[in-house]
């Protein structure tokens, strides 16, 4: 399905150690696991042929390594803004353990202590749209999951705790663009492994 309007190409990294187990990972920067890398080669695959105006990455170890595996790091600009959610004192732990201490938590409503709220992501996402919808041509993004999902929510109008009803696996590809204007933004495809 492909668009006569500019695309985003949007990935989420490759997995790592904490993603595997469950735990938050915002700023703390791990590499990608061997399964994690083996994933970002084979997005190299899924991306062939495709034509994109700028590359940017969230400049993490886990984002940037997902797109310099899928070949695309010597075009890649990092930018600040692609960074995960910052998690604050929740940091390397799992949702199930602080369901434990804090029963109905939820990230999209509850944010994090010491951390960032959904309306601080929500501002970086909109200031990556506004950066996005400047270039003439397709994007591709790399970035963390929760980010992605309120940056998705964002680019359909969506407050940004509507990202929690957008789930990411890593390494999957996600397409927005538009359906009959640029003022008619749409999800295109999600979470594509």
């Amino acid at each position: 399905m492909s668009s006569e309007f500019p695309e985003i190409y949007l990935v989420r990294h490759g997995e790592t150690e904490w993603s595997a187990s469950g735990r938050h990972t915002g700023r703390t920067d791990i590499p990608l696991t061997a399964k994690g890398e083996e994933a970002a080669r084979g997005l190299a695959d899924r991306l062939e042929g495709l034509t994109f105006q700028a590359v940017w990455s969230s400049p993490s170890q886990r984002a940037f390594d997902t797109c310099r595996l899928a070949g695309f790091g010597e075009r890649a600009v990092k930018n600040l803004d692609l960074q995960e959610w910052d998690y604050g004192a929740y940091e390397g732990v799992t949702t199930k353990e602080i369901l434990a201490k804090h029963p109905g938590w939820n990230v999209f409503r509850d944010g994090c202590p010491a951390g960032e709220m959904a309306a601080d992501v929500g501002a970086r996402a909109d200031a990556i749209i506004a950066g996005l919808r400047a270039i003439a041509g397709n994007v591709l993004v790399f970035s963390s999951a929760h980010f992605l999902r309120v940056f998705a929510a964002r680019w359909v109008g969506l407050p940004p705790q509507g990202g929690e009803h957008f789930v990411l696996d890593t390494a999957s590809l996600s397409v927005l663009g538009y359906e009959h204007d640029l003022t008619e933004p749409v999800i295109r495809r999600w979470n594509q492994r």
